[in-house]
């Protein structure tokens, strides 16, 4: 007898938050489910750290598949970490001992803290280098990139003069689109693209939904949360107060969104919209927030390859929860409740 033919594979869509370093969570995500045959990547949109996760993703799918995408996320992490021996933001003994991730001990990091209140990436900058542009484009083939037919890709940016957010889909996709969508002003010059001048997508969106709507397809999107919604404590010192106004703007947008989304789910159980016509979106959620909101500010910059293999493993460990819980209602139903989540 011939054996049962396998389930077709479960297709998903993935949003990809920014928060710096700790984008490495992502990667610990993305590796678990590019291992995981039941699960297709049908799209994927990124901001920030999200932006450059989701290039690397698309690329290595393109270049030879889960196995690619998986080596090509790894090289493209481990040169982040290689990138960031030579940078004076290094976390001390002490900081090592108090916990993963934390630079508040550290010299380097409390002489760039204070530089950065001070001087403009224009003048700490001038000639406005970026380590991260060179290891991107050994990593990453854009050409390559921008002719493959899938996963749909989007990465957003916030144009710097008008405020409007700007989303770059795969065949427009090159560096500096993804470096425009990942430039903190604090940190960088502005990028220009086709004119037009850049800053982190997070601003605007992260990372908005609706490109992944309007592209059609399946109903499910998975978003991958880095910016805690929720905090144990008010902040205290200036340093945290700034991150937690950082977080909240970053949040702003998708909380919007998620608002919409609910609204609309509701008109369509009421009878009041047709739901032959307006898709019925399942939302699904993978997040470590208390472990995050415990950590210092100053880790969204700390590369060190202990903390983002920490990080990795985290990311990687709550995929697995997600698959062993949530599997399921992959197509069949939201499995997490978005008006306690997010309205």
């Amino acid at each position: 007898m011939a054996e049962p033919a396998a389930a077709p594979a479960k297709r998903i869509k993935l949003a990809l938050q920014g928060a710096g370093a700790h984008g490495a969570f992502t990667w610990g995500v993305l590796d678990r489910l590019l291992r995981d045959p039941r699960i297709e990547i049908e799209g994927v949109v990124g901001t920030s750290a999200g932006a450059m996760n989701t290039a690397v993703l698309a690329d290595g799918l393109a270049a030879g598949g889960r196995e690619e995408a998986r080596r090509s996320l790894a090289a493209f992490w481990q040169g982040v970490s290689d990138l960031a021996r030579a940078s004076p933001l290094q976390p001390s003994l002490l900081d090592r001992w108090l916990g993963p991730g934390n630079m508040a001990l550290s010299p380097g990091w409390q002489l760039a803290d204070l530089m950065m209140k001070i001087f403009s990436p224009y003048q700490l900058n001038p000639m406005n280098r970026n380590p991260l542009v060179g290891l991107l484009g050994s990593v990453v083939d854009f050409a390559r990139l921008r002719a493959a037919p899938a996963p749909a890709a989007f990465v957003c940016a916030t144009n710097v003069l008008n405020g409007r957010l700007r989303v770059f889909g795969r065949a427009e996709m090159t560096p500096a689109a993804v470096m425009a969508s990942a430039c903190l002003p604090q940190l960088f010059q502005a990028v220009e693209v086709e004119g037009s001048w850049y800053w982190d997508g997070g601003f605007s969106g992260n990372p908005p939904i609706f490109p992944l709507i309007y592209m059609g397809g399946c109903p499910d999107i998975l978003i991958v949360q880095l910016n805690p919604i929720n905090i144990p404590e008010v902040p205290r010192d200036m340093r945290s107060i700034l991150d937690r106004v950082n977080t909240l703007a970053f949040n702003s947008s998708l909380m919007r969104e998620m608002r919409m989304i609910r609204f609309v789910t509701e008109l369509i159980d009421q009878g009041h919209l047709d739901g032959t016509r307006y898709t019925r979106l399942f939302i699904h959620t993978i997040e470590a927030e208390a472990e995050l909101s415990a950590l210092h500010p100053s880790s969204r910059l700390n590369a060190d390859h202990g903390f983002l293999r920490h990080l990795f493993a985290l990311g990687a460990d709550r995929a697995e929860d997600f698959l062993a819980r949530h599997f399921e209602a992959i197509g069949q139903r939201s499995s997490t409740d978005v008006e306690a989540r997010f309205c």
